[in-house]
């Protein structure tokens, strides 16, 4: 199946120049939707990992999913002061502005791998924030899915280090 044809672009949102890629289409077909979390736990399943680990509120939608058909773990990375026990933070900058995320001081032990699954590669931000905090637990960050990649916001770059897949590019 052809997904990129599924996803919708809308120009200038949130802010004049930005070619918004939303995936609400993708999520309203069945058909597309199955495919999509298919696709990830294709790709995953080339990686040796325990858990996955998914950021507000979009790679929840693709990891949560993944995790359960893969019988592993899902770890929600959220906005901070969003999760109620005793947190690690991250503050990181955006294609549009900066944020801190959290995750529980517990949700990672020592030694265990990882795999992160969030809806888009951007500038990688998010997801270097989210290696940081799974490295300081003890942690080990195997690999990084990405529904969507913008190729040309070089997202790769600060993430070279780490294994990256993505299922569909622009």
């Amino acid at each position: 199946m052809e997904l990129s044809g599924k996803i919708r672009a809308i120009p200038d949102f949130p802010e004049r120049g930005v070619l918004f890629r939303d995936i609400t289409t993708v999520l309203q077909d069945p058909d597309a939707l199955k495919f999509s979390i298919d696709e990830v736990c294709k790709e995953l399943k080339n990686f040796d990992f325990d858990l996955i680990i998914g950021p507000e509120s979009r790679g929840f939608i693709f990891g949560m999913p993944a995790a359960y058909n893969m019988g592993k773990g899902f770890i929600p990375v959220r906005k901070k002061g969003k999760l109620p026990y005793e947190t690690i933070s991250m503050s990181y900058d955006l294609e549009y502005g900066s944020a801190v995320i959290e995750m529980h001081v517990d949700a990672v032990k020592k030694g265990q791998r990882v795999v992160i699954v969030d809806d888009l590669l951007a500038t990688g931000g998010t997801c270097k924030a989210i290696a940081e905090l799974v490295e300081r637990a003890g942690g080990i960050v195997e690999a990084m899915v990405f529904f969507i990649e913008l190729e040309g916001l070089k997202g790769r770059g600060p993430l070279s280090r780490y294994n990256i897949v993505s299922i569909v590019k622009y």
